[in-house]
């Protein structure tokens, strides 16, 4: 996912979407326990977009702090 794509996401957006990927990822982790993974980067890349995800909501707090 893109940085831009999530940085337009308004705060409501941003949770929607960080509980989506989580719950994704629970399930490529299921996947990769019982060997029916076909691509393990896949998570690599899910930790990555919640990480991008948290970022963006964290950067929005603080602009709303400094206000």
């Amino acid at each position: 996912m893109k940085i831009e794509k999530i940085r337009n996401m308004s705060q409501m957006e941003l949770v929607a979407e960080e509980l989506k990927l989580k719950k994704e990822l629970f399930n490529l982790r299921f996947q990769h326990v019982t060997g029916q993974l076909e691509n393990p980067l896949k998570m690599k890349d899910l930790k990555r977009d919640i990480a991008r995800v948290k970022t963006v909501m964290r950067e929005q707090e603080l602009k709303k702090a400094e206000k």
